[in-house]
């Protein structure tokens, strides 16, 4: 069986909203109590709702994927669905992901240990917790997996019915770990509290995590930079839905799932966390959809066929190369992204990195273009400083130089900018040159 049938059961009431409201409020009074760690809450928090707990069905009886477990009351859940090669999820076919070359994660990744991997071999990981705080009272109470497995990406998730048995659940998922011999990680803000956290629940397990040692590609990073200024959220939900067309409409809100995991351990109702199943089966499709798609979209690049990417994506297609350290490449996209019609902010942006990246290159005339383009259509007094030193250095045109300076130093007053100080420095060193060649018959000497 999958998880398509909890499509159905999500469109229902699961949960009574005074049963809520109980819980809230137990937590509520539990939350005052500065001395508790968020652990030692949650104990308490089931302490007091245990006596009125009732019976509950066999959470395999309810949920549709396939449990693993062998027992419906295991203190864990193991819960698998595959999705087929042949299938897609959204616009992006499931097979694709095994055709990105190793080229292309580096880029995304910036580690050259990609250069040798696919995601062929990698795991994709997702975790759902008692709370965003982070720190030893966090726990994950459903920890989701992706991966390729035959002829289909699996979706494995590890559920936890008791806090008590964190131990067991994490061993078992260790035993998945070491079998498979994962070559990398894949997630979405997974170096910043997935993967530390998880390193942290194994710590404490007195267990070691094997993920920690291999090369980790956190794609929120990627994300900002292919398309931070195209859309007005980089949450994994929009770019699913912009790149891939995926309709999540039946999903829950993120900060709702804390709750209703409380409520589920109180009541037993395993119709309250079968939402949050989808919902993390979703990020880890939703993942591994939009990391096909910035990965096919940086592979247009590497084969120079961006004739249909936007100016945006092109802006964001530079800053991934530049970050890579392909300074050459980085340039020729932005001044593609630069002739197409880019925001005016971002068009500042882009003249400067072309200018400097010119002046390094000793392409002067190009360099020169830019900073006068900048010059004129902004109050950049870096624009101002830069042509006051072509001038004076490699024009050999002082009162050029100067004139620029004197601008430069009244603009600088102006705006009340750091740059003042090194205007009047520019200003007195230009004439005391000018004045020299002057006093010596046009043979002073020039610094």
């Amino acid at each position: 069986m999958d998880l398509d049938g909890l499509k159905e059961q999500l469109r229902k009431k699961t949960a009574k909203q005074g049963q809520t409201d109980k819980v809230k409020e137990l937590w509520k009074n539990l939350e005052s109590q500065k001395a508790l760690s968020t652990k030692e809450k949650l104990e308490k928090l089931l302490a007091l709702s245990r006596q009125n707990k009732p019976e509950s069905k066999a959470a395999s009886d309810k949920v549709g994927a396939e449990c693993v477990s062998r027992s419906p009351h295991q203190p864990y859940l193991v819960l698998e669905n595959n999705f087929n090669l042949n299938s897609s999820y959204g616009q992006i076919p499931i097979s694709l992901g095994l055709n990105i070359p190793g080229r292309v994660l580096y880029l995304l990744s910036r580690d050259e240990a990609f250069k040798d991997l696919s995601l062929a071999e990698a795991v994709f990981i997702d975790l759902e917790t008692t709370g965003l705080a982070g720190g030893t009272g966090t726990i994950p109470f459903l920890i989701g997996l992706g991966f390729f497995d035959g002829e289909a990406f699996k979706v494995v998730q590890f559920f936890l019915n008791d806090l008590a048995s964190e131990f067991k659940m994490l061993g078992e998922l260790l035993d998945l770990l070491s079998d498979r011999k994962f070559t990398s990680v894949v997630s979405y803000n997974g170096k910043g509290f997935d993967l530390p956290l998880l390193e942290t629940r194994f710590t404490l397990n007195r267990l070691r995590c094997p993920l920690s040692d291999l090369p980790h590609l956190d794609f929120l990073f990627s994300a900002r930079y292919l398309w931070k200024h195209k859309y007005e959220s980089c949450r994994l939900y929009n770019l699913a839905l912009a790149h891939l067309g995926a309709d999540r409409a039946e999903d829950i809100p993120s900060e709702e799932i804390p709750w209703r995991y409380f409520q589920y351990l109180r009541t037993g109702d395993f119709s309250l966390v079968e939402p949050i199943l989808y919902h993390n089966q979703e990020d880890i499709m939703s993942l591994y959809g939009v990391v096909v798609a910035g990965a096919l979209t940086v592979g247009q690049s590497l084969e120079n066929q961006e004739t249909e990417i936007d100016s945006l994506e092109l802006f964001g297609l530079g800053k991934i190369w530049e970050k890579a350290g392909e300074k050459e490449k980085s340039a020729e996209l932005y001044e593609k992204a630069l002739s197409q019609k880019l925001p005016v902010e971002l068009s500042v942006r882009v003249k400067k990195n072309l200018a400097l990246y010119f002046k390094r290159c000793g392409e002067w005339e190009k360099s020169l273009k830019l900073w006068e383009d900048l010059s004129q259509n902004s109050e950049d007094l870096e624009a101002w400083r830069e042509l006051a030193m072509y001038y004076e250095h490699q024009a050999r045109q002082p009162e050029t130089a100067l004139k620029l300076a004197l601008d430069g130093l009244a603009l600088s007053r102006l705006v009340n900018s750091a740059l003042e100080k090194d205007f009047e420095k520019r200003v007195d060193r230009l004439t005391r040159k000018l004045n020299g060649v002057e006093q010596n018959g046009g043979k002073g000497e020039q610094r």
